[in-house]
C-alpha cells in the first residue's frame, strides 16, 4: 500500500514539475505589439569646434513583431521613427546654438530568450540582444550661420529586457526597455564643421500585444 502511495505522490510531483517548467512560448508563435516608446538619447560628441551636443527626447508610437523560431527563442523586429532637434553646447558657435534636426529610422533585429514559466503564470519575462541599422533622413539645417546639416547612416547594436503580462489567452500587456549603442558622423556647412556623435538612446516602451 505504501509503495502505491509513494508512486502516486511521485506522479503528482512529476506532473507539478512539468507544469511549472512548461514553455512560455512555442515554436511558430507570432507576437505583434503596438507600443508607445519614450526615446531618451544619452548623447556626447567630439566636434571640430569644441563643445558637445544636446539631443531632445521624444515619445512616439512603435510596432514590433516577434516570431518564435524555437520554444522560448524569438526573433524581434521593431519599426519606429523619431525626429530629434540637435543643439551645439559650448562650441565656437556660442554657449548654445541650434544646429538642425533629423529623422531617425533604426530598424532593430533582436534575438530573444523568453524564460520558461508555469502554465498558470501570466508574467513572461525575456531578455535580448540585437543589431540595428539607423537611417538618418530629412535633415534640416537650423538656418542663420548653419547652411547645411548632414548625418551619416550607421550600424549599432542593442540590449533589451522586458516582460509580457497575459490579459487573455491571446492578448497581453508589454513593458520593454532597450539600450541602443548608436553613433553617427555629422557634417555642417559642407564639412566645414564635423562631429563624431554618440546618441546611445534608452528606449522605454509599454503597450498591448496579440499572439497569433
Amino acid at each position: 500500500m505504501s509503495k502505491k502511495v509513494v508512486a502516486g505522490l511521485g506522479l503528482i510531483a512529476a506532473s507539478m514539475f512539468a507544469s511549472e517548467t512548461a514553455t512560455a512560448q512555442q515554436a511558430g508563435d507570432l507576437f505583434v505589439r503596438a507600443r508607445a516608446i519614450y526615446v531618451a538619447p544619452h548623447e556626447s560628441a567630439t566636434t571640430s569646434i569644441g563643445g558637445t551636443v544636446d539631443i531632445d527626447n521624444k515619445v512616439v508610437p512603435e510596432l514590433d513583431f516577434t516570431y518564435f523560431v524555437a520554444d522560448n527563442i524569438g526573433i524581434e523586429l521593431i519599426a519606429a521613427t523619431t525626429k530629434h532637434n540637435v543643439v551645439g553646447v559650448g562650441t565656437a558657435l556660442g554657449a548654445s546654438a541650434d544646429l538642425g534636426s533629423a529623422w531617425l529610422l533604426p530598424p532593430t533585429l533582436s534575438l530573444q530568450y523568453h524564460m520558461p514559466v508555469g502554465n498558470n503564470s501570466g508574467i513572461k519575462p525575456y531578455v535580448g540582444a540585437g543589431i540595428n541599422y539607423t537611417f538618418f533622413y530629412s535633415e534640416k539645417e537650423a538656418g542663420g550661420a548653419i547652411t547645411d546639416f548632414n548625418l551619416k547612416d550607421s550600424v549599432g547594436f542593442s540590449l533589451q529586457v522586458g516582460t509580457d503580462i497575459e490579459l487573455t489567452e491571446n492578448t497581453f500587456f508589454n513593458v520593454d526597455v532597450k539600450k541602443l549603442f548608436l553613433s553617427t558622423d555629422a557634417e555642417i556647412n559642407g564639412g566645414a564643421v564635423t562631429a563624431d556623435v554618440k546618441i546611445d538612446p534608452w528606449i522605454i516602451g509599454a503597450g498591448i500585444g496579440m499572439k497569433f
